[in-house]
């Protein structure tokens, strides 16, 4: 369940919530293990499960998955190698978020009454341009993938500012925020746009300097 959850939030409007039963396999990358000296703890700027309840509205029935409160960027290979190259990203954290990620931390929730996700996620890197790159490497990316002939489907609607990236593939959602050193996710189905901009606010509020 919980691989098939990744695989909801990766693809967006491409599977529902409720749609979702297929178990797919994960190919994670070797997690880093501690923090680099000097590097933005990227745990530290997510949200408790007690504030996610909260700003979520979903009160108790919001709950971490299990297995999926993760320390390493997930590539969910048997999506990634079919789908469009200028859209693989959708299936791979590693090229959501580039190569140069130092530390990395990703949650995701549920709400199974209401059949509701959304998941939070930090990347830091080394300093503010390497962020930076990143940031505008997904940009491009997405403007390529919105660009080619499925962008319909991998990205739909879409706008990004100096700071910020937002894509709307049907009901579900997928924000970004670069920070000084690092790059924010808050990725949803389900939930109001609101909610999400929520999150965001309090993550980017937990980067040291912002």
């Amino acid at each position: 369940m919980a691989r098939s959850t990744r695989l909801l939030l990766a693809c967006g409007a491409v599977v529902l919530a409720t749609a979702c039963t297929r178990v797919l396999s994960g190919e994670a990358l070797p997690a880093f293990g501690a923090v680099p000296l000097g590097v933005l703890d990227a745990g530290t700027v997510l949200l408790d499960q007690s504030r996610m309840r909260s700003i979520t509205g979903a009160g108790e029935h919001l709950t971490i998955i299990p297995s999926m409160d993760g320390r390493y960027p997930v590539d969910i290979e048997e999506l990634a190698t079919t789908a469009p190259a200028e859209c693989r990203f959708v299936f791979a954290e590693t090229a959501t978020f580039g190569p140069d990620v130092k530390a990395f931390h990703k949650t995701t929730f549920q709400d199974p009454p209401d059949g509701r996700l959304i998941s939070e996620g930090a990347a830091s890197y080394h300093d503010a341009g390497t962020a930076r790159r990143a940031f505008d490497g997904l940009v491009s990316t997405v403007k390529g993938c919105a660009d080619s002939s499925m962008g319909w489907l991998f990205v739909n609607s879409w706008d990004a500012g100096t700071d910020s990236l937002r894509m709307r593939p049907g009901s579900c959602g997928r924000d970004y925020r670069v920070l000084s050193v690092a790059l924010l996710e808050v990725t949803f189905c389900g939930f109001p746009e609101s909610v999400s901009e929520i999150v965001m606010t309090n993550m980017a509020a937990n980067v040291p300097g912002s």
